[in-house]
């Protein structure tokens, strides 16, 4: 097929320094240069592209010996050019990989063999889908588009090219990437290519949980994951991903409820992307309930389903989920945690703080924010208001109360013991007023709060007569009252709470 090339001469494309000067440095050179695949359809919508990738009629070993800074560690021809940046001093890496044919996928993720082509059009014939065959010649500013993929960028499909049941067959990664870049692009996938989708997905078996896990991220961490999730549904591959999350479907709840737990534990996710949460924020969401339909039990006395226990199965079952997956194992105990702790009591007229540091104990000070965003999503996935409800404001509320460092001697540089030792003094009343006193100028004027200071004042306080040592001590623990109220007071203040 000969090259079908557009130009596009009222196209602006920002295309990096560096990146130019590998193309114009392998033309120099004698040979082709295009930018290719993914940035190229980025360019096309308008979109920043976040790689960039060259592709050459240079064989690796030419190309790196045109470029003073390369590292060549794969067996696909990818030579990594390392340039840096003339805007903010910054590395920059560009793919740059020859023209190649490709050989049988029996494994159905990698190709049997590779082979270096002269030709441009064998590179795009053998890439995934029409919208990321386009070669771009940035000296020219033609668009090289065989497979009518800028076409299909304008009606938003994704089409594979040449036969979708070939294009799987080799790679069967390549339907979940299908998924992945409609959910990312909010584009729908053409009929035929979608049908072979259904056929072949027990085909991804056969990749490696890592390569899956990291387009399932990718889809959890779009702009609209719940369309991406439903997707993977439809296409039949969520069953080979996480089919725990399919057991929601048509699960009926109580009467808090209008969604069946599969909408619900979407709509959760939705919301967290909704306020761009980070991954495990999100993937908590998504599986804080996913353990409801296994703990359902009608109740003859409520008249209505219980699911006890399902936040305790949930935390079991979403690490599972996730260790199959293989994410980090901080990551899984994370949101394990945040799984397992997210149905917590927030009845504000009997919570008391002991049972919120009990919480913040159990989830970690480091997670416990996070925990109420789990919260909230849970909350609005059931079809709640958006605007955060006073029990959850003064949760919040209490939580800060409940991590916030509390106003007492333990702030000081100095402790009973050092006084002791200085003074003489035996274990008693005094030592306790000293501590108070001082704690009293410590908290007037915090930069009087170190070892040197108070050591000198401590011998000042000890030649008092105990009366006035035993006012002093008082005074101090007035201050300190004073200042945990109005700490208090600001942090109720910030949550609209009493």
């Amino acid at each position: 097929m000969l090259h079908v090339c557009v130009k596009l001469l009222h196209m602006q494309f920002a295309i990096p320094k560096e990146v130019m000067l590998v193309t114009d440095t392998l033309r120099k050179a004698g040979f082709e240069a295009y930018l290719v695949g993914g940035c190229v359809r980025d360019l096309v919508l308008g979109r920043t592209p976040k790689d960039w990738d060259v592709t050459t009629n240079a064989t690796p070993e030419e190309i790196q010996a045109t470029f003073l800074d390369t590292f060549y560690e794969n067996e696909y021809g990818t030579v990594g050019v390392v340039s840096e940046s003339t805007e903010n001093e910054t590395l920059k890496v560009v793919e740059v990989t020859p023209y190649r044919s490709e050989g049988a996928y029996s494994d159905k993720r990698r190709p049997d063999s590779v082979s270096w082509s002269s030709s441009l059009e064998d590179d795009l014939k053998r890439r995934d889908f029409t919208i990321n065959a386009l070669a771009y010649d940035d000296a020219k500013d033609e668009l090289v588009d065989s497979h009518n993929g800028k076409k299909d960028l304008k009606e938003r499909i994704i089409r594979a090219v040449g036969e979708p049941d070939v294009r799987f067959a080799e790679d069967a990664l390549r339907m979940m990437r299908a998924a992945r870049i409609a959910t990312e692009l909010d584009f729908t996938i053409e009929a035929e290519t979608e049908k072979s989708i259904v056929v072949r997905a027990s085909a991804l078996k056969e990749i490696s949980a890592e390569r899956i896990r990291d387009e399932f991220s990718r889809i959890i961490l779009s702009d609209h994951p719940m369309q991406g999730i439903i997707l993977l549904h439809r296409l039949s591959l969520l069953s080979h991903i996480v089919p725990e999350l399919e057991t929601g479907i048509k699960t009926e709840q109580n009467g808090d409820h209008i969604y069946d737990v599969w909408e619900h534990n979407l709509r959760a996710l939705d919301h967290a992307a909704e306020r761009k949460w980070p991954l495990h924020v999100r993937l908590a969401a998504l599986f804080h309930d996913v353990s409801k339909p296994e703990t359902r039990i009608w109740s003859d006395e409520k008249k209505d389903w219980t699911f006890y226990g399902h936040d305790v199965v949930g935390g079991k079952t979403a690490k599972k989920i996730l260790t199959r997956l293989k994410y980090p194992n901080d990551m899984i105990d994370t949101i394990a945690k945040l799984v397992r702790w997210h149905l917590f009591f927030s009845d504000i007229e009997k919570i008391t703080l002991s049972a919120v540091r009990r919480l913040v104990r159990n989830v970690g000070p480091e997670n416990v924010w996070d925990l109420m965003k789990v919260r909230a999503c849970d909350r609005i996935g059931m079809g709640r208001p958006k605007e955060k409800p006073y029990r959850l404001r003064k949760y919040e509320s209490m939580i800060e109360e409940a991590v916030r460092a509390p106003v007492s001697v333990a702030m000081l540089a100095i402790d009973g013991a050092r006084i002791m030792e200085l003074t003489g003094e035996a274990p008693g009343p005094r030592i306790g007023f000293i501590l108070h006193a001082l704690l009293e100028d410590v908290l007037d004027d915090p930069e009087k709060n170190t070892k040197e200071l108070l050591e000198a004042r401590v011998n000042a306080l000890i030649a008092l007569p105990a009366d006035e040592l035993l006012a002093l001590g008082k005074k101090g623990k007035a201050k300190r009252a004073e200042k945990e109220e109005g700490e208090i007071t600001e942090i109720r203040k910030r949550h609209w709470v009493k």
